[in-house]
């Protein structure tokens, strides 16, 4: 059996863990969440970044930050993650959808604006696949527009927009370390900030609303509430855990590039016969090899190729059902617009075996199996 995803690991993951024990600091902001923050900060250029218990989280954190309110309209794709939608939802907030591009199924730039209306407050732009969205139009008309950028970076670590680091490019950007993403501490994710004067507050926000990352740096000598907030601050052995993969982030982003090129290569000649679709990569975009995917003719082919794919003991999955279509998100959003490409495009994708240590014989074994399908 070809297993779709492996959690990374390193090998000095349980001996950061145990050091985490040892220095009598298991709880958060320890030794190795300073570490992971640091390195965040440092590999992308962001004024602060905060560990967090999970994306979803460090999405709250932002809908928090930007002061989302009842009645508020926030513009992102339908072809997303629930927590995308979820963390303005919360909030009392209408998630508003719109269509999305086919080529690299992130949101259609060309499409946000004519969605504005005066309640929107910001935007979300989702880097499907660690591929970047087009973020010069998108910030172009948040800033003539008066709103806010919050990145889904998710699936965008280590991968940029014309050189500039995916989560780092809007006011706020949210990274995701849960088990199925490059880099994992298990379930966990970091926040991202652009402007240093929002790194206080948001810091009281993850402490549960109390200025104690102030006491704990000697900046004052008591700590009290003094805002709505929540416990978003993750275990220090967790981030020990994160810590020994970000140590090696550059071999694991090549180990990962190394399989989706050969992917690429492999299957290509089935693309030139029409038979399926790969991933675009936009000239601007350096993307972090998260996911493989190809696209079928159609919903049926693609329901007969994980069957065929299983049947050899290679596992696939499909990914997102659009949320617009979704029992909740037809009670808390709306598509503005048609979806030309959201349902379509969704019902074609099939995400292929991707880990850290995928050895190249299995990749071969997935091309051939997918090969004999369409030749059969």
């Amino acid at each position: 059996m070809i297993k779709f995803n492996i959690p990374p690991f390193t090998g000095k993951e349980l001996e950061y863990m145990t050091k985490a024990i040892k220095n009598n600091k298991i709880s958060g902001d320890g030794e190795f969440t300073k570490k992971c923050s640091q390195w965040i900060e440092e590999r992308t250029g962001t004024a602060a970044a905060l560990l967090t218990t999970s994306c979803t989280h460090a999405t709250e954190m932002a809908a928090l930050l930007a002061d989302i309110k009842p009645g508020d309209e926030v513009i992102m794709p339908s072809y997303t993650f629930v927590s995308t939608a979820d963390a303005f939802v919360l909030r009392g907030a209408k998630a508003v959808f719109v269509d999305i591009r086919p080529d690299t199924m992130n949101i259609d730039e060309t499409l946000i604006e004519d969605a504005i209306t005066e309640r929107t407050r910001a935007i979300v732009p989702v880097h499907y696949a660690g591929v970047a969205c087009e973020m010069d139009t998108i910030l172009d008309i948040a800033k003539r527009h008066g709103l806010l950028v919050i990145e889904d970076a998710a699936q965008g670590v280590m991968a940029s927009y014309k050189g500039k680091a995916l989560g780092s490019i809007g006011d706020y950007g949210c990274f995701s370390f849960h088990e199925t993403k490059n880099y994992s501490m298990g379930e966990g994710g970091a926040l991202l900030i652009r402007d240093p004067s929002h790194k206080e507050l948001a810091e009281i926000i993850r402490e549960k609303g109390t200025n104690r990352s102030k006491f704990f740096r000697g900046e004052i000598d008591k700590y009290t509430w003094v805002e709505a907030g929540s416990s978003y601050l993750p275990s220090d052995m967790n981030a020990a855990y994160l810590w020994a993969q970000l140590e090696m982030a550059d071999q694991i982003n090549e180990d990962r590039m190394a399989s989706w090129n050969r992917y690429y290569d492999q299957l290509l000649p089935l693309k030139e016969k029409g038979y399926i679709d790969l991933p675009y990569v936009p000239e601007e975009c350096s993307h972090n090899a998260h996911m493989f995917y190809i696209k079928a003719a159609d919903l049926d082919v693609r329901s007969k190729l994980i069957s065929h794919l299983k049947e050899e003991g290679i596992y696939t999955v499909f990914h997102y059902i659009p949320l617009h279509g979704a029992p909740a998100g037809q009670r808390y959003g709306v598509f503005h617009g048609e979806d030309r490409y959201t349902t379509r495009e969704s019902e074609r994708l099939v995400r292929l075996p991707m880990y850290y240590g995928l050895s190249t014989d299995d990749v071969d074994k997935v091309c051939q199996a997918i090969i004999d399908f369409y030749h059969n």
